[in-house]
């Protein structure tokens, strides 16, 4: 793979953070940053993809019924109401003095 030199101006907070993750993961700041870069890229690309198959799928008018999408919410509302029903059970700290 051939590499290319790229400039860039990072705020001084920033670049501090490089520096030490660079040295914690002995990478240089490079490394890191062309890393950094790929990742951006490659989720953007997914986004975006994603994006333009929605928006086709939109134009084709497949869109979900609305019973789907209630059953759905049902579903995920359930699961929200079981995993923080602990916390709403507990009783609250007696404000006696």
């Amino acid at each position: 793979m051939s590499t290319t030199l790229l400039t860039l101006r990072l705020d001084a907070g920033l670049k501090k953070q490089l520096d030490k993750l660079a040295s914690a993961t002995q990478r240089s700041r490079s490394f890191l940053a062309a890393e950094a870069i790929r990742e951006y890229i490659a989720l953007n690309d997914w986004q975006i993809e994603e994006i333009k198959k929605a928006v086709k799928e939109a134009e084709r008018g497949d869109f979900a019924a609305e019973r789907d999408v209630q059953k759905v919410m049902k579903k995920w509302t359930r699961k929200w109401q079981q995993k923080n029903r602990k916390s709403f059970s507990r009783p609250l700290a007696s404000s006696r003095v």
